[in-house]
């Protein structure tokens, strides 16, 4: 079955690889060249070579390696979401350097991928970040994100959050859902109101919230409280 573009333009969604295993980036852009709506763009096997490569190259997602030389994925990726215009990242990674994620989400990344995911996974979460959305929806994403809160200092208080007291009941409410890995589809369906409406409710959320996407606004939900791991 043919995937239509995700780019209103019509043309593919530009991919950058960063990774500093020749190996694992040629198993990746084969997946990702395979699809009629995205193409890889670029390959880099540091940080200090991605950024170099990605100064004169416009992307629109990049699959982000967290250890390397030269350059690590964390530093990389904080260098370039605080330029204008940046494109999405994503962030490759191993369940053994998940505190590291958490830097990085707060960084800017837009998601993380686990290195060993299934291709459609991979592909899923290329298309999403994308749109504009963030990867946080599966439920192995939520399972990560918890694990990578607990591993915060047991003594560092949880960071006050004063956008939090702008929210109103409901959006509180959607944002521990989304919080808890629940799709717009999902929290529709939880709280019997229309997709939409919970779109609405999701924006408002982000924009009070100060965060880029969904992974952000739940990393403060998690920091500030508002949701526990495990509940």
């Amino acid at each position: 079955m043919t995937v239509p573009p995700t780019d209103p333009s019509g043309a593919p969604v530009r991919v950058a690889l960063v990774d500093d295993q020749q190996l694992v980036r040629a198993g990746f852009r084969m997946v990702i060249d395979s699809q009629p709506d995205l193409e890889v763009a670029l390959e880099a096997g540091d940080g200090a070579q991605a950024l170099r490569l990605l100064a004169d190259h416009r992307v629109d997602v990049v699959l982000m390696d967290v250890r390397m030389p030269h350059l690590d994925g964390l530093t990389a990726t904080a260098r370039l979401t605080a330029g204008a215009d940046a494109p999405r990242v994503i962030v490759l990674t191993t369940f053994d350097l998940d505190e590291y994620v958490l830097e990085a989400i707060r960084s800017g990344a837009s998601g993380f991928l686990l290195k060993d995911a299934p291709p459609e996974e991979m592909l899923t979460a290329i298309r999403t970040v994308h749109r504009g959305d963030a990867v946080i929806a599966p439920s192995s994403t939520r399972r990560l994100l918890e694990h990578l809160v607990t591993t915060l200092p047991a003594d560092q208080p949880a960071p006050q959050h004063d956008a939090l007291a702008a929210l109103t009941e409901r959006e509180r409410e959607v944002l521990g859902l989304m919080a808890r890995g629940r799709s717009n589809t999902e929290i529709a369906a939880d709280l019997y109101v229309a997709e939409a409406t919970v779109k609405t409710h999701v924006g408002r959320v982000l924009a009070k919230l100060g965060a880029r996407d969904r992974v952000q606004a739940v990393v403060i939900a998690y920091e500030t409280g508002l949701v526990r791991p495990g509940s």
